[in-house]
């Protein structure tokens, strides 16, 4: 039943999870509002890297699933890059054997091959066709998609779950459900980056090497993406410089032709990690129908479509 606000639904939080669970849901018929804090290009997922895989989500079943259906619609969006910011592109995920990807996505992804020593020289590797979003140009076109379906987006900021006025929300706030909620179990991962000029590579590379560190190079529209780290319950959105020297070598040991390329710009982002996705249905005591979508960790654009529509029939069932 519609109250006050003048909305079905009000989805809370303006990162992919909130845009894409909108977007699903306005098209689906229901009218629908989005607040979010930050504007689109300020959000925690404008940082992401946007390589489809996932990365830090649980519990792992889940997100093969959410991952599956997430291909899906990414496979679809790659036909239009320039439209949607999805393409799909080649490269190698490192320390990885064929045997370790696993059936769920072998069956799904039937280019996968060992890639070769010129490929990947640094030991064995899986050579993979993948999704790659470029986000700031994917959460502008998940926002415009949205209001072209009859939403409406509001810079606001909740201060409660309760009393919005909506007979539905759905709480997309990630990191900052633990304070909404509140839920402490949720918890940052920073995760740094180094964006330097892209001097025609056209694959990506993603490795952990010995020392445990991560490093991947993602190529996207005139500009290469360096990472990274995964620093836990670390807050700070300050680039540390000793952090970006690390990364940047990290990523030269892979890709030896990216050595003195000119930076960009430097990028911190905190993950919303929590031990498992929370994505469930509760009842507040005013009446208001609460759905959970968030606590997606570094798998937020992964799982975005999957988790989204699941979002979706739980707030319209």
């Amino acid at each position: 039943m519609e109250r006050e606000l003048g909305c079905d639904v009000l989805v809370i939080g303006g990162g992919v999870a909130g845009l894409t669970t909108a977007v699903v849901l306005a098209e689906g018929g229901v009218r629908v509002r989005l607040w979010t804090r930050d504007p689109v290009e300020g959000t925690t997922s404008a940082v992401a890297g946007g390589l489809w895989w996932p990365y830090r989500v649980e519990p792992v079943e889940s997100a093969r699933a959410w991952a599956l259906r997430s291909l899906d619609v990414y496979e679809e969006l790659a036909e239009r890059p320039d439209t949607t910011g999805a393409r799909m592109a080649e490269g190698v995920l490192g320390e990885t054997a064929l045997d370790d990807v696993g059936a769920w996505a072998a069956a799904r992804l039937p280019g996968l091959r060992p890639a070769t020593a010129g490929e990947y020289p640094g030991g064995s590797g899986v050579w993979a066709r993948l999704p790659l979003i470029d986000m700031p140009a994917h959460l502008p076109y998940l926002r415009e998609r949205f209001l072209a379906a009859g939403g409406v987006v509001e810079a606001r900021t909740a201060a409660d779950l309760a009393g919005t006025g909506a007979p539905v929300v759905v709480n997309c706030t990630g990191l900052g459900a633990r304070e909404l909620v509140p839920d402490p179990s949720v918890r940052p991962v920073r995760g740094q980056l180094v964006i330097v000029e892209n001097p025609g590579v056209r694959t990506w590379t993603v490795s952990t090497g010995a020392d445990g560190a991560p490093a991947y190079v993602l190529p996207q529209p005139g500009r290469l993406v360096l990472g990274g780290t995964a620093e836990e319950d670390a807050w700070s959105t300050e680039p540390d410089p000793a952090v970006a020297d690390a990364i940047v070598r990290r990523c030269t040991a892979l890709r030896p032709e990216i050595a003195g390329l000119r930076v960009l710009d430097h990028r911190v982002g905190l993950r919303p990690a929590r031990d498992a996705v929370r994505l469930e249905r509760a009842v507040l005591p005013d009446g208001t129908v609460l759905i959970h979508n968030y606590g997606h960790g570094g798998g937020g654009v992964t799982v975005a479509w999957g988790c989204a529509e699941e979002a979706a029939k739980l707030a319209t069932g």
